[in-house]
């Protein structure tokens, strides 16, 4: 198992970074925040996931541990590969999504592109027991019931879930919900 690479960025690909280590560039398909955290650096360190196929290797990059544990664990769910457990991890920050499995938020994750409903209440259901004896960070309040309910207000109102998700992005999330929802409209 390859846990970590370092070594020097060298491209940037479609499907995330080359990395050169030791004379290897290794292709890892990355999160958002490892691709950031690799910008402009001269030399990297990535946690990473090997994934075994029987007709490929793939390594997946993580910027931090907590990224790279609630991607292992969305493996665990039935129907969830390697690119969907990538895309949600990348949607939003590990904590964020570890309180949205916690406190049952399906929708949260419907929010992400190429999750369907089936499969956003599969994660929830399937991880819920293995993440509840799990501290969850309270230092956000996205993730929470009163971001729930500015969320599904703006669906009420047209939105798609991912443009509530990222209307309500841009709103100050110490707000109660009502005035979250007039920020995000005022911005529309």
């Amino acid at each position: 198992m390859i846990a970590q690479l370092r070594g020097r960025p060298v491209a940037r690909t479609p499907d995330g970074l080359v990395l050169d280590v030791a004379g290897v560039g290794y292709l890892v398909h990355a999160t958002p925040s490892a691709i950031r955290k690799a910008d402009k650096a001269e030399d990297v360190t990535l946690l990473t996931y090997l994934n075994v196929r029987e007709d490929a290797l793939q390594l997946f990059g993580f910027a931090e541990q907590a990224e790279r544990d609630l991607f292992v664990s969305l493996l665990s769910v039935n129907g969830v590969g390697p690119k969907v457990a990538l895309a949600v991890v990348s949607g939003s920050p590990a904590a964020e999504l570890r309180r949205a499995i916690v406190l049952e938020d399906a929708a949260r994750f419907q929010a992400i592109p190429g999750i369907g409903k089936k499969t956003a209440e599969r994660i929830v259901l399937e991880l819920k027991e293995k993440l509840a004896d799990e501290p969850v960070p309270i230092s956000s309040a996205a993730g929470t019931k009163p971001d729930q309910v500015a969320r599904e207000a703006l669906v009420e109102l047209g939105y798609t879930l991912l443009e509530a998700e990222q209307a309500l992005a841009a709103t100050d999330p110490d707000l109660p919900p009502e005035e979250r929802v007039r920020q995000a409209l005022r911005a529309a």
